[in-house]
């Protein structure tokens, strides 16, 4: 019988727990500087840890960049380069490492590292003139093995009367309680669970069921799911049960518990309390709805709304009324206030077991909402901060030395490095994120980037592309840079004067020097994060 692993009390391999919530800006939180909203366990962990003020998404889309943070690596070599194609089963994450090296690992929320739905895709591959096709089995570039299962996210798998089973390890979790979709219109083992309770889905979910309400909020309703039984809720208490089970009598080898909550990603639809604890009235709006703009994809989006109403019901981003701003921001907030909850409920689980000694804390999102800049909400493609500053907080008791806030560069690709690094196990080759634990310490220490690079290769033509547009964004210290493939279109905003990227100085001649180096650095930071894996196994 094999000796059981020490705890990681008794290894110094600390425990993680990683929170992570979906479509959440960075200044949605108390501790990150909102005047309304209260979070006051999530700034727990900001006043006893690390904040990162200028924490980045590698891609500001749902599946590429949470396929970055498990893998530490960039869409362009995880090959999840966008929402629809889903993370190869032989990329190496982090949980993976983790789960090789003795620890327990289970991922309780929204994974979407595979396809929630099964739509086709927006746009088709374009077709070959060739008088022969090509052969079956050959139609990509990249293979994929027929034994690799890619479908277990689809909603085939949890709206038949059986189990939803889910084959493990699922990308190195070795169990995973999953939550598909948004909203209260969430698939996956919460409907399994929903229906446990004697409760039917199609008559309770989504904005048909929906309770009376007078908002005009495009994608809101007040969702007739109650609090106890809301996505959030679930979430909450299965990580618990995960929580007590391995931090009471099964407290055997450290662990690994990712969880992750699909709000406030919209529709916006708190439940119960949540619904009504903040006043559109009260909610601020980002200076730049009330500033003129000559953003093209701003004034595209504009025109669409007039134009027709359907522009405001897909996916993409859409120009909406002060109204509609506010009480979606109302409603963020409410989906905030409701995992904030959540999050004090798994500290308290931490504190009452004693673990919370020997437990690093972590919370991130996904990527941003515009939620009022220049108007839109929701997100596409334009590469405003709204978008692409996430919060994320690290708070490990095992740092005496911790600075409250860090203002270096970091990204999403970074967090595998740094759980790696602080728990002791080498990094894969090729992954390329960079560890954070040098940027939480005290000035001088070093860490964080001089410059980042963010990809989004969009799956269609939005906002006033004329074909799905290929983004690559330089950010430093001072500007944002960003080109968008060959339609011509490029942004350069001085973030330190113009902080509302209202001014786009791309084609300012007194910015013509700045814009020459941001495009080399680009050059060099693209050049910088080639593929270095598979590494050479002989010399020739």
């Amino acid at each position: 019988m094999a000796t059981p692993l020490a705890t990681g009390a008794e290894t110094g391999r600390p425990n993680i727990l990683l929170i992570m919530t979906d479509q959440q800006r960075a200044d949605y939180l108390g501790c990150y500087g909102h005047p309304v909203i209260r979070t006051p366990h999530i700034d727990s962990l900001a006043e006893a840890g690390t904040a990162f003020d200028r924490f980045y998404v590698a891609s500001p889309v749902c599946m590429p960049n949470r396929a970055s943070i498990m893998t530490g690596r960039l869409p362009s070599l995880h090959g999840t380069r966008m929402n629809g194609i889903p993370l190869s089963l032989r990329e190496v994450t982090f949980p993976e490492v983790l789960r090789r090296s003795g620890y327990r690992t289970a991922l309780i929320g929204k994974s979407h590292l595979q396809n929630m739905f099964d739509l086709p895709p927006f746009e088709a591959p374009r077709r070959s003139a060739a008088p022969w096709a090509v052969p079956a089995g050959l139609e990509e570039a990249r293979l994929r093995s027929e034994e690799e299962d890619y479908r277990q996210e689809l909603p085939e798998r949890w709206r038949g009367s059986g189990p939803y089973v889910v084959r493990t390890p699922f990308y190195g979790f070795q169990q995973a309680v999953l939550c598909t979709g948004h909203g209260d219109k969430v698939g996956g083992h919460y409907v399994k669970w929903l229906r446990g309770q004697g409760i039917d889905p199609d008559r309770i979910c989504g904005p048909a069921n929906s309770l009376p309400h007078d908002y005009a909020c495009p994608q809101a309703w007040r969702t007739a799911v109650p609090a106890e039984l809301y996505p959030t809720r679930f979430i909450q208490q299965e990580a618990l049960r995960v929580l007590q089970r391995w931090t009471g009598e099964d407290s055997g080898s450290p662990f690994l518990l990712a969880v992750s909550f699909p709000d406030p990603h919209h529709p916006f639809t708190p439940p119960g309390r949540y619904w009504d604890l903040y006043r559109p009235a009260d909610m601020p709006l980002p200076r730049s709805f009330d500033l003129p703009t000559t953003l093209p994809q701003v004034l595209h989006a504009r025109a669409e709304r007039a134009r027709s109403e359907e522009a405001a019901h897909g996916y993409g981003a859409f120009a909406a009324t002060r109204r509609e701003a506010q009480e979606a921001a109302a409603l963020t907030a409410g989906m905030v206030a409701m995992i904030d909850d959540a999050v004090g409920a798994l500290l308290q689980s931490l504190r009452d077991s004693g673990r919370d000694r020997d437990t690093i804390v972590i919370f991130t999102s996904d990527h941003g909402d515009f939620l009022g800049d220049h108007g839109l909400l929701l997100k596409g493609p334009l590469h405003l901060q709204s978008l692409l500053r996430v919060p994320f907080i690290w708070r490990d008791p095992g740092r005496q030395d911790a600075i409250r806030r860090s203002a270096a560069l970091a990204s999403s690709i970074d967090i595998a490095a740094t759980i790696l690094d602080r728990v002791g196990i080498a990094a894969p080759n090729g992954m390329q994120g960079q560890s954070l634990l040098a940027a939480m310490g005290p000035p001088g220490a070093g860490g964080g980037a001089g410059s980042l690079l963010i990809e989004e290769d969009a799956q269609q033509a939005a906002l006033g592309f004329a074909t799905a547009p290929r983004i690559r964004t330089l950010v430093t210290d001072r500007y944002r840079l960003s080109l968008y493939g060959r339609s011509g279109s490029a942004e350069l905003f001085d973030l330190r004067e113009d902080p509302d990227e209202i001014v786009n100085r791309w084609s300012d001649p007194g910015f013509a020097s700045v814009r020459r180096q941001l495009v080399e650095e680009l050059a060099l930071r693209q050049m910088e994060s080639a593929d270095t894996s598979p590494a050479p196994r002989y010399m020739a």
